[in-house]
């Protein structure tokens, strides 16, 4: 493949990395975005793809079935934010945003999307009187999907106790409306149950007819979509798993890591090894 840096520590991620570049046009490139695609900010507005993500994922997307980023976002934020639209190369770049719930299709600008839950407009008036009563640390902010709401600790004097003090009240809150939580990077998110980045990255791979898929995520919601990778090995695609840290500490980013074929330093590692890939696969 190249560098070693890139090489896969595992036999399951040596044999996905081998299927994708022996037969890269039956190859699915599965992406998270924020932590993958676009480095991590304090204010997810800020949040903006790699300065080399598009370019190598227009050059690699022309030699693959699909590319497809799968994020908590709405989908056309995750659109506006990465720079997706119109760009020549990208026409088969898929945006599965909320988990699946929603799904923009670059060739055609279309955005198609589920139902809201009903139970997000409880949240939505429910949370500001909770984080009152709770006291929520100065810095506490919650963010709005449109589908779900986050409740996000990064700006706060200690963000992983403000998120530990947290946690329970919001599930309970969740719980109490048909929501769950998903866990992340100093946020807790409140979305509706059966929707996650397996069951989405899923039907996305049975729809295309994948042959194989290189999945790259870096937060605790991209475990369901590892866990759906596994199962799908298991079944016979062959797969890799790809960590973008920094693994650090006790990070979220550790327990994913620890489950990834590879790792890789962050969205600069993963633009790299998609521009090894692109040469590997395009000689």
């Amino acid at each position: 493949m190249g560098p070693a840096a890139f090489e896969p520590s595992t036999p399951s991620g040596r044999a996905g990395l081998a299927a994708l570049l022996a037969a890269p046009a039956e190859a699915v490139v599965a992406l998270d975005f924020d932590g993958t695609l676009a480095p991590i900010v304090a204010d997810p507005e800020q949040a903006r793809a790699h300065p080399g993500a598009v370019p190598v994922l227009a050059e690699l997307a022309p030699l693959v079935r699909a590319v497809v980023v799968v994020t908590g976002r709405p989908a056309q934020d995750a659109v506006r934010l990465g720079g997706f639209a119109r760009v020549p190369g990208l026409e088969h770049l898929v945006v599965l945003g909320h988990y699946g719930a929603e799904r923009w299709d670059a060739a055609t600008g279309e955005l198609r999307a589920t139902q809201v839950h009903p139970g997000v407009a409880g949240i939505r008036a429910g949370l500001p009187p909770l984080l009152k009563e709770l006291g929520a640390p100065e810095g506490t902010w919650t963010e709005d999907k449109g589908r779900s709401l986050a409740v996000h600790t990064r700006r706060t004097a200690d963000p992983d106790a403000a998120l530990e003090r947290l946690r329970e009240p919001l599930a309970e809150l969740a719980a109490a409306h048909g929501l769950v939580v998903e866990p992340g990077r100093m946020v807790v998110e409140l979305r509706p149950p059966g929707v996650d980045k397996g069951a989405a990255l899923t039907e996305f791979l049975r729809a295309v007819g994948a042959g194989s898929v290189l999945y790259a995520g870096d937060d605790l919601g991209d475990l369901a979509a590892y866990a759906a990778v596994r199962e799908l090995r298991a079944e016979g695609l062959p797969g890799l798993l790809v960590c973008a840290g920094p693994v650090t500490g006790e990070s979220p980013v550790r327990e994913v890591a620890e489950q990834a074929d590879l790792v890789v330093p962050g969205p600069g590692g993963v633009v790299a090894l998609l521009e090894n890939l692109y040469t590997s696969a395009s000689s």
